[in-house]
Formats: C-alpha cells, sequence, structure tokens
C-alpha cells in the first residue's frame, strides 16, 4: 500500500513537473512579448518625434501607397491562415495544420519580398539610414518589424518539421498556439506602421 502510495506520488509529481515546464515556457513568451511592445513603442515615439527632420531631402513623398496596401492586405491574409491553422491543430488534423502554416508563411515571405523592393526603391531614390533623422527613424522601424517576420518564417518552419515527424502533441501545440500568438501581435504592429507611418505620412 505504501509502495502503491508512493508510485502515484512520484507519477503526480513528474506530471506535475512536466505542467510546471510548459507553464514556464508560456510565462517566458509572453515575457519575451512584453519586452516586444516596449521595443516597438520606443522605435514608434523616436518616429513620431523625427519625423519631419529631413534635412532638406526627400521625405514621405516617396512612399508608394498602392504597394503598402497590397502588402498590408497579404499580411492581414497570413493571420486569417494563421488562425485556420489553429483550428485544424484543435480538429487533430496535421496535414490541415501544416498546410495552412504553409500558406501563411508563403505569405509572409511574399510581405518581406515586397518591403525589400520598397527599401531598393527608397534608396534608389536617394532615402538612406545616412540621408536624414527622419529615413533613420523609418528604416529602424520599418526595418526592426520586418526581421521580426522573417524570424517568424524560420520558426515556422522549424515547427512545420517537427509537425511532419512528430505529429500533434501537447509540445508541438504549445509551439503551434506561441508562433500564431505572435505571428497576430506582428501583424497588430503593421497596422499601427501602416497607419502612422504610411497613411499619416501621405495625409
Amino acid at each position: 500500500m505504501a509502495n502503491s502510495v508512493s508510485h502515484e506520488a512520484e507519477n503526480g509529481h513528474g506530471h506535475d513537473g512536466h505542467h510546471d515546464q510548459e507553464e514556464l515556457r508560456q510565462f517566458g513568451f509572453w515575457i519575451f512579448l512584453m519586452t516586444d511592445v516596449i521595443l516597438f513603442s520606443v522605435l514608434f515615439a523616436t518616429y513620431l518625434v523625427l519625423n519631419g527632420s529631413t534635412n532638406g531631402g526627400p521625405g514621405t513623398e516617396l512612399f508608394e501607397i498602392n504597394g503598402i496596401i497590397v502588402s498590408t492586405f497579404v499580411l492581414l491574409t497570413s493571420s486569417f491562415t494563421s488562425g485556420l491553422a489553429v483550428l485544424a491543430m484543435n480538429q487533430g488534423k496535421k496535414q490541415a495544420l501544416i498546410g495552412w502554416l504553409l500558406v501563411t508563411a508563403l505569405l509572409g515571405a511574399v510581405f518581406i519580398g515586397l518591403e525589400a523592393t520598397e527599401f531598393i526603391h527608397l534608396v534608389h531614390e536617394g532615402a538612406t539610414m545616412g540621408t536624414s533623422a527622419f529615413w533613420s527613424a523609418f528604416f529602424t522601424l520599418v526595418g526592426t518589424h520586418g526581421l521580426h517576420v522573417s524570424i517568424g518564417l524560420v520558426w515556422m518552419a522549424a515547427i512545420m518539421l517537427q509537425l511532419k515527424k512528430y505529429g500533434i502533441n501537447p509540445v508541438t501545440k504549445r509551439k503551434v498556439n506561441i508562433v500564431s500568438l505572435y505571428w497576430h501581435f506582428l501583424d497588430v504592429v503593421w497596422i499601427f506602421v501602416f497607419t502612422i507611418v504610411y497613411l499619416m505620412g501621405v495625409m
């Protein structure tokens, strides 16, 4: 009887330990997300302070708003497909989950391609990091968001490989949920970028 109780206690402790590790990992992600909120808040504040400090050079007239609208549509669509991936996961549909993650990643890659095209256009028009304080703030803010999207793409690719190998389990479920939250966060940040940088710029 004593051995049985001891064995159950050990099993319970092992289960609780695994549960605690999962909660710790999720807590670590929220800490990371909060630091990112602070980072982008500082970058937005810096941009707003330096907005208009073009040093007599080119400014927001170089923005091609039609291309930015297309980029915004692509990224917001990827947020929707990310949600479909989580839905497929909750239904236990492994192939659909991987498929929607792949679509999300492809849309994210298109967004990065459009952003790179925009940067090349701006540099060609004489707007670089060193042109003025305004362009330094612009490239830092928009480039930091683009870097985060690129990290998300690598992260998604790694999760897809794990899903293909191990299937849907508690660990891969946590990873999919976290990368989906991360992706939605980047979409929210982009809405602020689109509104504050581009819309206010062309207005």
